[in-house]
């Protein structure tokens, strides 16, 4: 029997079209400006299917023409496309303004709230050093004990970790080679697509995943 039950998120009703209608929205890459009324004709397109209804496809379509890599298709030259592909006219200049202005406030908006997280980040850092005790020194009476320590410590400052250079919300583009932190080192990768708080990578073995911006560095 098949499976009929209803889409949960704007994310599954968005994978759902695009491989319905491969022709004209896409989960990867830049996506293309979609023709103006598109909303009725998927509406017209999907009434009689029971996986999604016309408020979930509603909400879906904002969520996609609001994402950073649906506004970097919008642009000068480039032409609308129908469900099924077919070309539905050039875009008009105000369009194209209008999507560059919300791709530089969102894009304003993300580097804000990095700004925002590296600040707490820090102050949780420096609150978990004044919580810890200085350790006492007990090489006081036995000198030979502290003399291992010390190479130990000369061992450490001699490996510095490489400083992270934070990529800036311009240089966070599709196609971008960047580094991924992974805990106690970093993997390279390539900028495959751009969210509103989040971007997916592949990774040099070809594995995708998405990471938060903070996450990146050049």
């Amino acid at each position: 029997m098949e499976n009929t039950e209803k889409l949960a998120n704007s994310k599954q009703v968005i994978a759902y079209i695009a491989e319905r209608f491969p022709k004209c929205f896409t989960l990867e890459g830049e996506a293309r400006p979609l023709k103006i009324g598109i909303f009725q004709d998927l509406a017209e397109r999907l009434a009689d299917d029971p996986k999604v209804s016309k408020t979930q496809l509603r909400a879906a379509l904002r969520q996609y023409t609001s994402s950073w890599r649906y506004l970097y298709g919008v642009k000068a030259g480039a032409v609308r496309v129908d469900l099924d592909g077919n070309d539905c006219g050039e875009l008009e200049q105000e369009h194209v303004d209008h999507a560059q202005a919300s791709l530089a406030e969102s894009k304003a908006r993300a580097a804000e709230r990095r700004k925002e997280q590296a600040a707490k980040n820090g102050d949780k850092k420096a609150n978990t050093k004044e919580k810890r005790a200085p350790k006492s020194n007990k090489s006081t009476g036995n000198p030979a004990k502290s003399r291992p320590a010390k190479a130990k410590n000369t061992k450490l400052e001699k490996k510095p970790a490489e400083p992270r250079r934070e990529l800036k919300a311009e240089d966070i583009v599709v196609g971008k080679d960047v580094n991924v932190n992974m805990g106690n080192g970093n993997m390279p990768a390539t900028i495959v697509e751009l969210n509103k708080d989040e971007v997916r990578v592949r990774l040099s073995n070809g594995l995708t995943m998405l990471v938060k911006a903070e996450h990146l560095s050049s």
